[in-house]
């Protein structure tokens, strides 16, 4: 049967391939061409338009695409208090391309500042979704993407010497921020996180090993942060994870299946519920569903792709729910493509109609297989 409560059976995680005259406008704002005010408006109106267009394409709930973003991560993390955006000699390394060169560094005690600008992005996107009669749905970092990109390297050894009371700060300021977030009427919230699939790979855990960190004994620290920030949310709110190997112009950073890391993520950690990529065999098999908690927690499957405008079979889709049924029941389990369209500003590699073909194509085998 449907859900009436998020997550729901034809989902999606969060970014959209930004328009042309965001794009056009971001680029004119970097010349001195316009102000930071006059990108404000035309992403106003872009954003406006988006949530109808999800909500006209079946989908019962809708963000903002991420339009103001540039980072699906660094946005957010660079605004938090103690923490500054800065330029490093070389980018994030994806399969074939190197990103711009960004990252967020610890240089001060983290707090969740009041005034956060996607407080302010949230409230927007509320007031126009509640027109077009669907659930507004929020995307941040996981708490845990603060920590393991950069590792120790990036944590201010002067402001935090002891790395568990950096946990603990980091804790409480994601606890703050959910209840910012609440306050400001969002109950569908999103924590992004590529780190527990890193932890699947063998590479991404050579690279923290070799940078001097040591990943023995994160999964547990991670869960424990996650718990934490979440465990004061009120019953009326969901709180979702999306896990991704990498999402940059189509291409990706990490392989690995999810056995590794499934049993704490799925039983350890109390979310609601759980995108998980399934697009490639980069992604493993099923088996690891069978740690999902018996009872209302969701397995939204990710076995349609954002990374090429290709559209899948609907039986093909049909097939892999059934597999993944196998180890997790089907009434527990959701449909949605496999990460956001843009990530990043640039966007992957598909048309704005293939992208929305791939949407409608998630509500329409939704139905056939839950009902309307």
């Amino acid at each position: 049967m449907q859900k009436l409560r998020a997550p729901f059976r034809a989902d999606e995680v969060g970014s959209l391939l930004r328009p042309a005259k965001i794009k056009e406008a971001r680029a004119r704002l970097e010349k001195g061409e316009i102000s930071a005010e006059d990108l404000r408006k035309i992403e106003d109106v872009e954003i406006e338009k988006v949530v109808h267009r999800q909500s006209s394409t079946g989908l019962k709930l809708a963000t903002d695409g991420e339009f103001r973003r540039s980072w699906w991560h660094f946005d957010f993390l660079a605004k938090l208090t103690g923490c500054e955006l800065f330029h490093p000699e070389t980018g994030i390394q994806f399969a074939g391309v190197e990103t711009r060169h960004d990252a967020v560094r610890v240089i001060g005690k983290l707090d969740f500042p009041a005034d956060h600008p996607m407080l302010d992005h949230f409230k927007f996107l509320k007031k126009h979704a509640e027109i077009a009669h669907v659930m507004p749905k929020m995307t941040i970092p996981s708490p845990a993407v603060l920590h393991f990109r950069g590792g120790r390297k990036s944590i201010s050894k002067q402001v935090y010497p002891d790395l568990e009371v950096f946990y603990e700060d980091l804790a409480r300021t994601y606890r703050k921020a959910v209840k910012a977030f609440y306050d400001a009427g969002c109950r569908y919230l999103q924590f992004d996180d590529t780190v527990w699939a890193y932890l699947c790979s063998q590479d991404e855990l050579k690279k923290a090993r070799e940078r001097g960190d040591n990943p023995d004994g994160l999964q547990d620290i991670y869960a424990r942060i996650i718990n934490y920030a979440i465990a004061e949310r009120p019953s009326d709110m969901t709180i979702t994870t999306h896990v991704c190997r990498g999402n940059f112009r189509s291409t990706w950073i990490s392989s690995g299946g999810y056995e590794p890391v499934a049993e704490t993520m799925l039983a350890g950690t109390n979310y609601d519920g759980y995108f998980l990529e399934y697009d490639s065999e980069r992604a493993g098999g099923f088996e690891p569903l069978r740690f999902l908690p018996k009872g209302n927690k969701i397995v939204v499957v990710g076995v349609i792709t954002s990374k090429s405008g290709a559209l899948e079979n609907k039986d093909d889709i049909k097939r892999r729910l059934q597999e993944a049924a196998k180890y997790a029941p089907l009434d527990q389990l959701a449909l949605s493509p496999q990460c956001g369209f843009a990530s990043t500003e640039e966007g992957n590699i598909l048309t704005e109609e293939e992208q929305w073909a791939k949407l409608r194509l998630a509500v329409e085998v939704a139905n056939e297989v839950w009902g309307k």
